[in-house]
């Protein structure tokens, strides 16, 4: 049996944080955790020095992966490369559990492709199956309701996907400009017109034609909501309805099996997914930034009402740490609920009873922070995996903490 402590640890658990706390782990699950007591500390415990013990971070919504691969527009890394380099990144800021957000859309402004997001999924994959990762890979998919090909390729994946016992994570989501993220057509009018750096005519006319290359979609949306709606119902997947932005919207959505209310636009939209019990998710750089940059309601407004369940990073996961410090330090909620919405909160949203807190019994996927100069570090983070007693895993955080002649 594998076993490691670690002692004189600020433990952020689920409704407090304990001072000068022992967590013990044995064979990957948190096995106790206990008020240190002077002179009864084992030999054998790692000491965290007052450094914040936090669960290991699940980010439900990540298309970083997407820059990694395609830092440049004419550079562009095997997915396989991008996997592996984008993973370093991810652990380093204290992520454990990472939903990487594949898009099943062909977007030549965001440089998206069918064949190019299959290509990372693949990746992804085959880096998961392969028990070397830093982290737990999965996929949240999301489907370009107005695009009939991203559906038929969406059928093919899911057809494909094994049995895991936990639904995988499909997004419901249309980006035409005047709707849902892009409702205020001025904010993304101007957004285009500093992305591109051209005229407000230009920009006029570029958020013109984008709508009309769209219009054509619209039946299709009802197409693709049909076909997720049974999957839904039927347990196969789990759906999150993006950028829902009114209450009617909202009960539609959520009529069709949607669980999860994922970058509600307006106050209204988050609070009617409360009040019918849907998790709420808002963006960790909503939170970062003071506001939207699309001129939607800030996360921090929805998170002080009480209305978020979950902070995902979006396209940045090193905000997702800051965005819980940030929100605790300016009062908004005590640190112990903002860790929450970057760890159990997140697990809950995606269907994951088995992490996000530290709780006896539950995973140990931990980070260990400490603050300097108003900037927080993750000193350390561990995957349940790599803290077992295996000759065939590969050399760990866990296996270089451990004693000489272990």
């Amino acid at each position: 049996m594998s076993r490691y402590i670690f002692a004189h640890a600020r433990a952020v658990l689920p409704t407090h944080v304990l001072d000068d706390a022992v967590v013990v782990v044995e064979d990957g699950r948190i096995a106790e955790v206990t008020q240190a007591v002077p002179g009864r500390i084992p030999a054998e415990a790692r000491d965290l020095r007052g450094a914040l013990l936090l669960p290991g971070i699940v980010d439900t919504h990540s298309d970083a992966l997407e820059k990694e691969q395609r830092p440049r527009p004419t550079v562009e890394f095997p997915p396989e490369f991008a996997v592996a380099s984008f993973e370093g990144r991810v652990r380093a800021a204290g992520v454990t559990t990472m939903h990487h957000a594949v898009s099943y859309q062909t977007h030549v402004l965001k440089d998206r492709s069918i064949d190019r997001s299959l290509a990372l999924a693949a990746a992804v994959r085959e880096r998961a199956a392969a028990g070397v990762s830093l982290v737990d890979h999965r996929l949240l998919h999301r489907l370009d309701a107005r695009e009939a090909e991203a559906l038929d390729t969406l059928k093919g994946v899911l057809d494909s996907l094994p049995d895991t016992g936990v639904p995988p994570l499909v997004s419901y989501e249309d980006h035409t400009p005047g709707q849902g993220q892009y409702r205020d057509l001025d904010s993304f009018r101007r957004m285009i017109q500093q992305q591109e750096r051209i005229s407000e005519a230009e920009a006029e006319e570029f958020v013109q034609r984008r709508i009309a290359a769209r219009a054509d979609g619209i039946p299709q949306r009802a197409v693709a909501l049909a076909y997720l709606s049974e999957q839904a119902k039927s347990g196969r997947i789990r759906l999150l309805a993006h950028d829902v932005e009114s209450a009617t919207e909202l009960a539609q959505v959520r009529e069709a099996g949607a669980a999860v209310a994922e970058f509600p636009t307006t106050v209204e939209a988050a609070r009617a997914a409360k009040e019918v019990g849907m998790p709420v998710v808002a963006g960790a750089p909503n939170v970062l930034r003071g506001g939207s940059h699309s001129g939607n309601v800030s996360a921090e407004e929805l998170i002080a009402a009480g209305l978020v369940d979950n902070l995902s990073s979006d396209y940045m996961p090193t905000t997702l740490l800051a965005a819980a410090v940030r929100l605790a330090e300016r009062g908004v909620v005590p640190l112990h609920s903002a860790v929450s919405l970057i760890t159990a909160g997140a697990a809950r949203t995606a269907g994951l009873e088995d992490r996000g807190a530290i709780i006896p019994g539950l995973r140990a996927d931990l980070t260990v922070v400490t603050a300097h100069a108003g900037q927080n570090t993750v000193r350390m983070t561990l995957l349940a995996e790599e803290s077992l007693d295996s000759g065939e895993a590969p050399v760990s955080v866990a296996v270089l903490l451990s004693t000489t002649g272990r």
